[in-house]
């Protein structure tokens, strides 16, 4: 019985993180959705301000802290090691969740474009940036990342193997192509407001501190292994060619 449980607690908090993150897309790109990023504002600009900026840091402190391997050893004395990921999963949710529907507009407008051109093609950034984020989960070891696969070898009473270390696809261009793909889903938009523009900054600086903290963690666990990595490929940016020489590993935990 609890295996299953654990199962399904580990299925249910991924199948919900999909669901959010539909939702997340809606809020963003202001469609199909009740309440959006752009929504009237209500209250004064100060106010607005301080909750949204609350708001966000809230959401990074979760996202990072419940990631770090130090937190991890002290949080798995209280939850079980199984169901860690999962439980790092449900809590990102209810952030995300709260993030949404505690958001206070701000709408003044800092660009809008009005050319069907260009409104097109900032709409196929968008959805190129909200496909590409779990396209390159998908790459690496999505059901890893989302605790899955460490309920699924419990239910079936196996231990779960270590991830091996590969750089695929996109991970052979640029080490963080996770980050990339979120960038391009927060500041691709034909019309930018300031309570946009305030979510995709401070998101993108929040990826970008985090991918620093992320690598240090990896250099103190894979030493050199990491370091002729981040020599031969960028951060963020790819290179047009690839040197085939990258070594090829990668594991799902670089990008939690």
């Amino acid at each position: 019985m609890k295996r299953w449980l654990f199962f399904l607690y580990g299925a249910g908090n991924h199948v919900l993180f999909l669901v959010v993150y539909a939702y997340l897309a809606g809020f963003v790109g202001d469609f199909l959705v009740p309440k959006s990023i752009d929504t009237p504002p209500a209250g004064s600009t100060a106010s607005a301000l301080a909750i949204n900026i609350g708001l966000l840091l809230l959401f990074a402190a979760q996202h990072s802290v419940m990631a770090r391997p130090a937190f991890k050893r002290v949080w798995t004395r209280i939850v079980p090691e199984q169901i860690e990921r999962s439980t790092y999963v449900l809590f990102a949710n209810l952030v995300t969740v709260f993030l949404m529907w505690q958001w206070r507009g701000l709408d003044t407008m800092v660009w809008d474009v009005q050319q069907p051109a260009g409104r097109a093609l900032l709409w196929a950034l968008f959805a190129v940036g909200w496909l590409m984020v779990p396209a390159v989960s998908l790459m690496i070891h999505h059901f890893d990342l989302f605790g899955t696969r460490q309920v699924w070898h419990y239910l079936r009473g196996a231990e779960c193997p270590p991830l091996t270390f590969r750089t695929p696809y996109l991970y052979a261009r640029v080490r963080h192509p996770l980050y990339v793909g979120w960038a391009i889903a927060f500041w691709a938009t034909p019309t930018m407001t300031v309570g946009h523009m305030l979510f995709a900054g401070v998101m993108t600086v929040y990826m970008a501190l985090a991918a620093v903290v992320e690598e240090r963690d990896l250099i103190a666990h894979f030493g050199q292994h990491y370091l002729e990595y981040r020599r031969r490929a960028p951060m963020f940016i790819p290179r047009l060619r690839v040197n085939k020489q990258t070594p090829a590993w990668r594991t799902a935990s670089s990008e939690k």
